[in-house]
């Protein structure tokens, strides 16, 4: 369900730890339209003020200042919804302090998977492609999860009357669940690389895991665009890639009950479509001793818009803006 409001104007963030992204939303009684969208590295900013003047200084159609809302998700956990520290990124976002700091008074600054999943509900979701079979109930749990720098989970939890709730995770921290030898090896591999403790999911089902996966198959370190580039002559890379993120996607589905399905978003299958496409994704993802029935009926969507944390912020946006005008 869209949530409307009369010709209000939403600038929209999803702040990552490689690209910072903005969009322009109207929203009408028709319903909410992107207009424009911006993306800027996040390498390259060293303060959230400093990004903000960056945005300011390029061709971007909105300011914060002329926005009805500002709507921002960010790559890390929120504390009291003004404040995250995000763990990849240098810099913090302090909006205690929003109108004095910033010039905006109306905001919401969410996890970058709370928007994803706020973008399962919004038009974009439409667009999604269906990489594995089923049939999605309308009043079950939706598990979105997806790797880009890193991984990201969000759950929507459907109420009575076809109302919803987000319930944001940081599931990408978790230890990644190893089922062989020579995946403990593998764990070993990666290990000796990061002087971590275990090995999470993180760093696994991600950009750098796609390198991590090839180097320890064949020797070659490579970038995770040059390794995917390859997979044709590389196709135990693609095996195991696809094998390790339809386990997450499975272990995830279970968890969470989502017979609603499963939305994957993220940069990687987006820029890589074969690693949710390829039939080791779905053998690993029905794979189960109790519950393979009861898996092979949940679909699986691909959400194919890079943009797609963008709709998600502003649906958010969107949805605050409503209950804020409604008690004005």
């Amino acid at each position: 369900m869209v949530t409307r409001v009369m010709s209000s104007e939403i600038l929209a963030a999803d702040i990552g730890a490689t690209s910072c992204r903005f969009a322009h939303f109207r929203t009408s009684d028709e319903g909410i339209k992107l207009l424009s969208s911006k993306w800027l590295r996040t390498s390259e900013q060293n303060s959230f003020a400093g990004l903000l003047h960056n945005l300011a200084e390029s061709d971007f159609s909105l300011t914060p200042k002329e926005a009805d809302i500002v709507s921002i998700g960010v790559a890390g956990p929120i504390e009291d919804g003004v404040y995250c520290k995000p763990p990849y990124i240098s810099w913090e976002i302090d909006f205690s302090c929003a109108e004095r700091d910033y010039g905006f008074s109306r905001y919401c600054l969410i996890n970058d998977f709370v928007a994803q999943a706020y973008a399962c509900k919004s038009p974009i979701a439409q667009m999604a492609t269906q990489v594995v079979d089923g049939k999605a109930r309308r009043d079950a749990t939706i598990a979105v999860i997806g790797a880009g720098s890193n991984l990201g989970k969000a759950i929507v939890a459907v109420r009575e009357g076809g109302n919803y709730i987000v319930v944001p995770s940081e599931g990408g921290h978790i230890t990644f669940p190893l089922q062989s030898r020579r995946e403990l090896e593998f764990a070993q591999f990666v290990l000796t690389r990061t002087a971590a403790d275990y090995l999470t999911c993180n760093e696994v089902i991600s950009g750098k895991g796609l390198s991590r996966i090839h180097e320890f198959l064949t020797g070659e370190c490579l970038e995770p665009s040059e390794v995917s580039a390859r997979f044709a002559d590389h196709n135990e890379t693609l095996l195991w890639a696809s094998r390790f993120y339809g386990r997450v996607c499975r272990n995830f589905a279970l968890d969470t009950l989502a017979l609603g399905g499963v939305f994957i978003a993220g940069g990687v299958a987006a820029k890589v479509p074969q690693l949710v496409k390829h039939p080791a994704f779905r053998e690993e993802f029905v794979s189960s001793p109790r519950h393979n029935e009861l898996l092979s009926t949940i679909p699986v969507y691909l959400i194919v818009d890079e943009e797609s944390g963008l709709w998600g912020a502003a649906m958010c946006g969107a949805k605050k803006l409503c209950e804020v005008l409604s008690r004005e």
